[in-house]
């Protein structure tokens, strides 16, 4: 274990005496680590970064410039009791990443933990708020927010400047177009755009993470169904049993969607590549 005084941390890093590193922990100029942290051996925490405990960090992550790990949930229920924040293996939080420790159970939704896996991509700027739970090889691009009570499934891609509203669920493979927002649940493999609104499936995104060509036409069946057919949901769920039993894929979207607590976009939410354009407001000539 590397101790405060040693040469990976600079001297005029601040660690508290309660803090573990370990192994090949390196720690910037003016860095923070207060309070009960623990950091995984081959961690690099980047200058004037400030972590906060209770917080676990695992191996090889990557802290730039400027974050804040551990900070209080902005929420007006709390008081200031003990939560924390657990983080997996790998991850690459850039400048000025925020990530905010629970709520405590029992007030509210509180889970008393926020929690973030592996080999995850958190750029300039992102948020992750209080409560939420994130996957494995998830990206959140520029200024992208998640506010309390968000969960990202495994490989989902937020992009820059866009927003996730408190309690909603995105599903594996799910993309979030820049400068958007959804306050729904977000189905796997689904493209979303501006407000909530649908305009297809990832196929790319699929393809990368090596499903297989029939399920990637079976989820464009079952996409098609909803969208551009506008079969309503409760027929769609009874009638698709067979697609689900021959498509994994298909069955983790349907899944998906009767666990949702917020509901999904609905047929109306469709801007598609074959619908008419959307009209503007055009101030006069």
């Amino acid at each position: 274990m590397s101790q405060p005084n040693s040469p990976g941390v600079h001297p005029t890093a601040i660690v508290s005496p309660e803090a573990v590193l370990g192994d090949d922990v390196r720690i910037g100029p003016y860095a923070i680590v207060e309070g009960p942290v623990i950091i995984g051996a081959g961690t690099v925490i980047g200058p004037y970064a400030h972590l906060i405990g209770p917080l676990t960090i695992g191996r090889n992550n990557q802290i730039g410039t400027g974050c804040v790990l551990g900070g209080a949930p902005q929420h007006l229920g709390y008081r200031g009791e003990t939560t924390q924040i657990i983080i997996g293996d790998g991850n690459i939080f850039r400048e000025h990443v925020t990530v905010h420790r629970a709520l405590p159970q029992g007030t509210g939704h509180g889970s008393g933990v926020t929690r973030i896996g592996h080999r995850n991509l958190f750029m300039v700027g992102s948020h992750v708020a209080h409560d939420c739970t994130i996957g494995d090889e998830c990206i959140l691009a520029n200024g992208a927010l998640l506010a309390g009570h968000v969960t990202l499934a495994d490989r989902v891609l937020i992009s820059g400047n866009s927003a996730v509203h408190q309690f909603c669920r995105i599903g594996r493979l799910a993309l979030l177009s820049g400068v958007s927002a959804v306050s729904q649940d977000i189905p796997p493999f689904w493209v979303m755009q501006r407000h909530n609104e649908v305009c297809g499936v990832n196929v790319i995104g699929m393809r990368r993470a090596g499903l297989s060509t029939a399920d990637i036409q079976a989820v464009r069946h079952l996409f098609t169904l909803m969208y551009r057919q506008r079969l309503p949901l409760s027929v769609l769920l009874q009638q698709n049993t067979q697609l689900a039993e021959t498509s994994p894929a298909v069955r983790e979207v349907l899944e998906f969607i009767r666990t949702s607590q917020r509901g999904i976009p609905g047929a109306h939410r469709y801007r598609g590549s074959d619908e008419p354009p959307i009209e503007t407001h055009r101030s006069a000539a």
